[in-house]
């Protein structure tokens, strides 16, 4: 009988794999419930802000998140990784040293952001000839203190493992943006304020959901007591030390990930200008940018929402195969990640920029003329979605082999693709706002293919990534192909309706997800990186419809 000195470790892999499973799962949850919750707020936001007003918010909003990501993106995950390698070594005493000085760093970085919108904001709103917007920067301004603190807080569970406080805070934030925003939009509106004040008073929602959700982090954080673990003798480290390996994690990690929020950012900075020179009113200009953040943008980002998820398991997943030197499970690992972000990106892709305009006439009910102006944007916006997911996963391969600075050139290649492609093309007035999303189509194609050329140098585990695409490809157009012809059928005799959009997109669903697994589109590995993954492949296998 041959040893099974191999099996504990096996065990003790499965049993962190669950445990990271089901943080991916609740981070996944409450990262879609706040997209849902930001997408609702929008909707009806745009009853009382109209499109001037919901271009100041967004404009804010838009300023607010690149200084989010540029305050925050990092830091957590240097913070959570530090604490991690900490607690490996049975160091509780660093593990406090560290989140201190992690707490305090983010409390000056807080202030500084909030002083910078808040004494800026007439800056900002003038560079984007948007003088209206700001008001609402200056509401949005002490946001990024609150957010700061939080962040440190929910660096310090991470490195534990425990995913539960971050995403209720999450959700606690974009609660509090929905009905305190509206409660004072409302407010604003019965009082007679101008539009940009009532902007910022809706956004004055997010700033107060965000302290909120800082009190709830500080409270849980007084109260949580982790295991009881060693504390060994180990040499006290420096804090200046330990301040500098935070910055050198959290820096190429903050920068690859501003990719997303520099396109949008180049837009808010652009359109309304560029449309200026291409003819448009200042007032016709602000509109048209007003229904492309409101009525676009929130549903581009809402897929890839389920896709960062994937980019997350696999991180771990291939560290492990990479330090194991198994060069056939890496290649799987990485094969199956890919698989999977396809699988979901490009149903997402193809049915949002098949249904368009149906989905945004379920949404946004009555608003005839937006809608005519938004659905072809959105229509050529979406097909973004599938190098967004494809890039996510690329940067996770990259970061898993320990090129985690790669991203970044990929990032300002893909910007700078942007910024050059948007401010040529928004100023044509045959193209005008048409040249935002192609801009934002051709910044994600050139991050994925720089990321698949730094894979293939460093790797050499591409040979067989093009034979990924076929069978998603073909059941995403046939399930969406279906539905389209379903829609149109029934359309044509009884009428369209926001119910026949429901059924189309439950039929598109359905169908793809039978497409998927009749064409054998995934394995057993595949399903096994999904929460409850096994006792799925299990099912599937049973049923033949699993390689």
């Amino acid at each position: 009988m041959k040893p099974t000195s191999a099996s504990p470790a096996r065990a003790s892999q499965k049993s962190a794999g669950k445990v990271f499973f089901s943080g991916v799962l609740v981070l996944a949850l409450s990262t879609v419930t706040v997209k849902l919750i930001g997408l609702l707020l929008k909707i009806l936001l745009f009853d009382y802000l109209g499109e001037d007003g919901m271009a100041y918010f967004n404009a804010a909003y838009t300023i607010y998140a690149a200084f989010f990501i540029l305050s925050t993106a990092g830091f957590p995950v240097a913070v959570s990784i530090m604490i991690s390698e900490s607690r490996a070594r049975g160091d509780t005493r660093r593990v406090r040293q560290i989140f201190w000085i992690a707490l305090a760093l983010f409390v000056v970085i807080g202030f500084a952001g909030t002083a910078i919108l808040f004494g800026g904001a007439d800056f900002f709103a003038a560079r984007m000839d948007m003088a209206g917007a700001a008001p609402a920067i200056r509401a949005i301004g002490p946001t990024l203190f609150f957010i700061c603190i939080s962040s440190a807080i929910r660096g310090y569970f991470q490195g534990h493992q425990v995913m539960l406080p971050t995403g209720i805070s999450q959700i606690l934030e974009s609660a509090g943006k929905l009905f305190i925003g509206l409660t004072l939009a409302k407010y604003a509106i019965s009082r007679g304020y101008d539009t940009p004040t009532v902007a910022a008073y809706a956004i004055t929602g997010l700033t107060v959901g965000v302290a909120v959700s800082m009190l709830f982090l500080v409270a849980t954080r007084l109260l949580y007591r982790p295991r009881s673990e060693l504390e060994r003798e180990n040499p006290t480290e420096r804090n200046g030390a330990i301040l500098r390996r935070l910055i050198a994690i959290a820096v190429p990690v903050t920068i690859s990930a501003l990719v997303q929020s520099l396109t949008q950012l180049i837009d808010t900075m652009l359109i309304v200008n560029r449309l200026q020179d291409a003819g448009f009113y200042a007032s016709v200009a602000e509109r048209m940018y007003g229904n492309y953040s409101t009525l676009v943008i929130p549903l581009f980002n809402l897929p890839p929402a389920l896709i960062n998820p994937i980019s997350l398991a696999l991180v771990p997943m291939l560290t492990l195969a990479i330090q194991s030197g198994n060069r056939t499970r890496m290649r799987e690992v990485m094969d199956s990640a890919l698989r999977l972000a396809i699988l979901v990106a490009m149903p997402c892709a193809v049915g949002l920029s098949v249904f368009s305009r149906q989905i945004l006439e379920l949404l946004f009910p009555g608003k005839t003329e937006s809608i005519a102006m938004a659905a072809p944007l959105l229509s050529l916006l979406s097909l973004s979605i599938f190098f967004v997911g494809l890039s996510s996963v690329t940067n996770g391969i990259l970061q898993a082999y320990g090129h985690e600075r790669k991203p970044i050139y990929s990032m300002l290649a893909g910007s700078g693709v942007k910024l050059v492609v948007s401010y040529l093309l928004i100023a044509v007035p045959a193209v005008n706002l048409y040249g935002a999303p192609i801009g934002t189509f051709l910044c994600h194609i050139t991050v994925t293919t720089v990321n698949f050329c730094f894979i293939a140098k460093y790797t050499g585990d591409l040979a067989g990534v093009r034979h990924l695409f076929a069978k998603p490809l073909i059941a995403s157009l046939t399930a969406v192909g279906g539905a389209l012809g379903l829609y149109l059928l029934i359309g044509s005799a009884l009428g369209t309706s926001r119910l026949l959009t429901v059924l189309a997109i439950l039929t598109a669903v359905l169908l793809y997800a039978l497409l998927v697994l009749l064409l054998r589109a995934v394995s057993e590995t595949d399903v096994q990186m999904l929460p409850g993954g096994e006792k799925i492949a299990r099912l599937l296998k049973r049923m033949k419809l699993l390689k």
